[in-house]
């Protein structure tokens, strides 16, 4: 380097003279420190988590208000439905409050939606799976589908590299695609026995999830991924499509379902009534405790 070679020359110079070394006498060195830029949300980006975080509350209290006017046969889509705007309520609660946050590469990723994600979108497909009629096989697939696609999300939001961002980002697009498949493909198939209201309503509300679903990958690829939007512009977008998918759609699913009450099924056995003497636990062999 030249200051080195600049340095080495003024020490050969002054040992042939002998001459004292003095500090002025080498070049000042000036570390050249990149200026390092915060990417962190502000009052605008927290002020929208607050709103999202009362309007999960409220749509959650309503959703088990629901709950208790059907008979317990038919709560089945409540319960669940009610689970996910809770869930949502806690996440956006860890978020407004600045917890559910961590930094990586001078960025800030709310880790704690991926928690979120990985909660609610299994219950959400599980809504739109018994509605459309899957069988067990193809519930377990969707949900194994997402729950990889959540994952490879959350662990490309802390890759370190473009190969590692942009291959986990990858591997969770493909897993969405599995998603579309079930639902959007098996999905139509397995209602397609069923009457012509039924089919319209779970045509639309999966067609609608699936829509505002293929947003996500989207905003997460010019946000986290290639960062061209800030921090307050993510949670807003996230907001918006966090409030259209859970609180939107559950109204749609639960009003819908009581007006179709009649037709829809109701689950009886366990869900319903508990274990009775058929459904007893057994300790031991020969011995059985029935319930009073």
């Amino acid at each position: 380097m030249k200051i080195s070679h600049e340095i080495a020359e003024a020490i050969e110079a002054a040992t042939k003279t002998g001459a004292h070394l003095k500090p002025t006498d080498f070049p000042t060195v000036i570390p050249d420190i990149p200026h390092i830029h915060y990417q962190q949300a502000s009052e605008t980006g927290f002020r929208a988590l607050w709103v999202v975080c009362v309007l999960m509350a409220l749509a959650s209290i309503a959703f088990f208000v629901m709950a208790a006017r059907v008979p317990v046969q038919k709560r089945l889509f409540h319960v669940i439905t009610a689970f996910i705007t809770s869930i949502a309520f806690i996440s956006y609660f860890a978020m407004a409050t600045g917890d559910g946050l961590s930094w990586h590469t001078s960025r800030q990723v709310f880790y704690a939606r991926y928690v979120d994600w990985a909660l609610t979108t299994p219950l959400l497909l599980l809504d739109l799976a018994l509605l459309a009629g899957l069988n067990g096989s193809d519930i377990i697939i969707t949900i194994f589908a997402d729950v990889v696609m959540v994952l490879t999300g959350l662990f490309a939001a802390f890759g370190s590299t473009p190969t590692q961002v942009w291959g986990w980002y990858t591997i969770a697009c493909l897993a969405f695609l599995g998603i579309v498949w079930q639902i959007g493909f098996k999905g139509r198939h397995a209602v397609a026995n069923k009457d012509a209201k039924t089919k319209a309503f779970v045509g639309g509300i999966s067609l609608f999830t699936l829509v505002l679903w293929t947003a996500y990958p989207i905003v997460w690829g010019v946000a986290d991924g290639a960062r061209l939007v800030n921090v307050d512009t993510e949670i807003i977008a996230y907001a918006v499509l966090d409030v259209l998918a859970k609180p939107v759609f559950g109204f749609w699913l639960l009003l819908t379902h009581d007006a179709m009450s009649r037709t829809s099924p109701s689950i009886g056995g366990f869900w319903s009534e508990g274990l009775t003497s058929e459904g007893a636990i057994r300790v031991g062999e020969g011995r059985r405790v029935d319930e009073d």
